[in-house]
């Protein structure tokens, strides 16, 4: 992609992932990400239903009546996109491009967290962890993230979202927000990177898919490359048993996917290429504001 094309595709998608962040979903973040906790505002008399875990001894041993401690919410969030880079990212036969979705849903994440004064950054990740991008804030911090999602050039073809969140875990000490996005294409095993992550941070998964991926067209004899191995071979998809083994080898990875967050206790959603991902993203953050 050129400078020129790129600019372009970068504006592009800066006008309508932040108008959906400011119109949409600042709301709705806000209520679905509550901090990472309480910090001393101020005291006060106390009040008859105060928890008197909350009293400050020392001022009511001064006034001679009981004062409590009153908090407020720390707001500043960290926030870290996990993004998937990999080959398979690049195909698209229903609706966009698994990637163009993938950069729009970032976008508009990156721009809520900002609208929140929240720091934003992230790791791209293939079968090796490609990139590491600091979190900061500020606008001229997002179109630099939007515009490596849009023209970053992995070096590695494969998934490995294991690796790429026990690095979230070593690189991100502090507690923080992670959303990872991807179409979870991966056969290895996540659970206890997840489950580790978990135990210190807030981590929600995304799972951007085409539905050419899951299920298989009757088009006669076709030749597939797997755009992660480069293997390529012949299929004969008006086999019908050919089209029932690949449904069943969809169906079989996205259980395990599911039965996987679900245990980690990951909030998630998918959204297909083809479909409004404006909904999947506030039917996640609605989810979680009712918890």
């Amino acid at each position: 992609m050129d400078s020129n094309e790129l600019i372009k595709k970068v504006r592009k998608i800066e006008i309508k992932t932040r108008g959906l962040s400011q119109n949409i979903f600042a709301g709705e973040y806000h209520s679905a990400f509550k901090g990472r906790g309480m910090m001393f505002s101020e005291v006060r008399a106390y009040q008859y239903g105060d928890d008197i875990r909350d009293i400050d001894w020392n001022v009511t041993a001064r006034q001679n009546h009981p004062y409590v401690k009153v908090y407020e919410e720390e707001r500043e969030l960290t926030v870290m996109l996990l993004v998937d880079v990999s080959a398979s990212r690049n195909f698209g036969a229903e609706g966009m491009e698994k990637r163009d979705m993938i950069a729009e849903i970032a976008a508009t994440i990156a721009f809520s967290a900002i609208q929140n004064n929240d720091k934003i950054g992230a790791i791209f990740f293939s079968n090796k962890v490609e990139k590491f991008i600091a979190p900061k804030k500020g606008r001229k911090h997002i179109l630099f993230l939007i515009r490596e999602l849009l023209d970053f050039t992995p070096q590695n073809n494969g998934t490995d979202i294991a690796a790429a969140v026990r690095y979230f875990s070593d690189a991100l000490k502090r507690r923080c927000t992670m959303f990872l996005i991807s179409d979870f294409i991966d056969e290895s095993d996540y659970r206890t990177p997840l489950n580790v992550a978990m135990s210190r941070h807030d981590v929600m998964a995304i799972q951007v898919y085409d539905k050419r991926d899951s299920e298989m067209p009757d088009v006669g004899l076709m030749r597939v490359l797997d755009l992660e191995t480069g293997a390529t071979r012949w299929i004969d998809t008006g086999s019908s048993a050919t089209r029932k083994a690949y449904n069943k080898w969809w169906y079989d990875r996205q259980q395990k996917m599911v039965t996987t967050l679900r245990s980690s206790r990951v909030d998630y959603t998918s959204v297909a290429t083809d479909e409004d991902y404006v909904r999947a993203l506030m039917g996640l953050f609605k989810n979680r504001s009712t918890v």
